[in-house]
């Protein structure tokens, strides 16, 4: 009598690579949830953003500023504070938008640019 024929070894390899390839991309997914920074938190002043929201729930991305998508230019920026009378001051702010990020308030002074 011939000796069984060796169990497939493919598909059990193939899933445990699937496997491991979808663990590893949640993982990245929730670091970069976890430990990344928002838009608001990390732009700089003179940098462009388009409102991926709405104006009662604002949602701000970074944008170039030669984009079509820019709709709002960032004037000036205060971090650590969560006082948006403080664009009050800035002659060209028209608009100030307030985010609380990991442990960090910013207030972003934005103009319009469309």
């Amino acid at each position: 009598m011939p000796p069984p024929a060796a169990p497939s070894r493919f598909g059990k390899k193939f899933l445990l690579r699937i496997g491991v390839f979808a663990l590893v991309a949640i993982l990245i997914a929730i670091g970069k949830w976890y430990f990344g920074s928002s838009d608001a938190e990390t732009t700089s002043v003179g940098s462009c953003m388009q409102n991926e929201g709405t104006m009662s729930t604002p949602d701000l991305r970074d944008v170039g500023c030669s984009s079509s998508d820019a709709e709002f230019k960032v004037v000036e920026k205060f971090d650590n504070t969560s006082d948006g009378d403080k664009c009050e001051a800035v002659k060209t702010s028209e608009i100030a938008y307030y985010q609380q990020g990991k442990g960090h308030n910013v207030v972003l002074c934005l103009k319009k640019v469309k």
